[in-house]
């Protein structure tokens, strides 16, 4: 694909980094700063991205738009570029949100009735900035000149699901979803036991039994409010489209359902300006 014009939307804290791990190996990468605010501002000039202004304006020049957004906008960034240029965006649209296969094939339908290209997407682990630390699943007849744009840079992109038609086409979709079904499902799960063992009184006993038997939960419920505080309103919509992905496949949706529920509680002031929030302080918001 040579050094392709790369579309950004919206340069958060992951998008950011996907987007600098293409402007250091000579791909321009711009981003659209109609209606964003000062922090996206200065995190896009950091990532060295260029401002095409609107998503109109990105998706004329773009080869290749990336979207890395909450889940819940997903399906809104893709109407904004199928609908946004005439005759319509003809590059490679790639969708690398957390969303179910049924919401990634929804995208889908909406890029490819504009003219476009549709690749699944699925980001696991941090914000990538050394190698290893973080895997771009992609799936889709033109997944393959996706990962090439990202040889020799920290994200490692990887095609799954090659050669397969229906369901092989969101196979990155499905892998996230099985994924983060798992690390943070699990993570709403321990928080809301705690707030069990809180609420009965037996917080303490509980967490001896856990030092005897279970060593390395106390551990994990630190780590489990602390991304809660940071991360869990993105982590709402995630796990809906968990739970739908579940549904989809004739499993029970409940247990993500409630997890959302729990990462969606608002928490007080207090551990929500809090560098380390503590236990007590998330499930203070969990707990009526």
């Amino acid at each position: 694909m040579g050094k392709a014009q790369v579309g950004l939307l919206h340069p958060g804290e992951m998008g950011a980094a996907v987007g600098a791990c293409l402007v250091a190996t000579g791909h321009p990468v711009f981003w659209a700063s109609a209606g964003r605010g000062p922090v996206t501002a200065a995190r896009a000039e950091a990532a060295g991205l260029r401002d095409a202004g609107t998503a109109g304006a990105l998706a004329r020049q773009a080869d290749v738009i990336l979207s890395i957004c909450p889940p819940h906008a997903a399906l809104d960034v893709a109407r904004s570029v199928a609908g946004s240029a005439a005759p319509g965006f003809g590059g490679v649209y790639v969708d690398a949100n957390a969303i179910s296969p049924g919401t990634a094939g929804e995208a889908a339908r909406i890029v490819e009735a504009g003219g476009g290209h549709y690749v699944d997407g699925g980001i696991i682990g941090l914000p990538p900035s050394v190698p290893g630390s973080t895997r771009l699943y992609l799936s889709g007849a033109r997944a393959a000149e996706i990962r090439h744009l990202f040889a020799g840079t920290p994200l490692d992109a990887r095609v799954i699901g090659a050669g397969l038609t229906g369901a092989g086409l969101t196979a990155a979709s499905a892998l996230k979803m099985a994924y983060a079904g798992w690390t943070k499902g699990t993570a709403a799960l321990i928080l809301a036991v705690r707030g069990l063992a809180r609420d009965a009184g037996v917080e303490d006993a509980l967490l001896a039994e856990w030092r005897e038997s279970q060593p390395e939960l106390a551990g994990r419920s630190q780590r489990a409010a602390s991304s809660a505080a940071t991360k869990g309103w993105r982590w709402t919509g995630e796990m809906e489209e968990i739970a739908a992905s579940m549904a989809a496949a004739g499993l029970p949706r409940g247990f993500h359902e409630a997890a959302a529920e729990i990462f969606g509680r608002p928490l007080p002031a207090a551990s929500a300006a809090a560098d380390e929030p503590t236990v007590a302080m998330i499930l203070d918001a969990l707990l009526p």
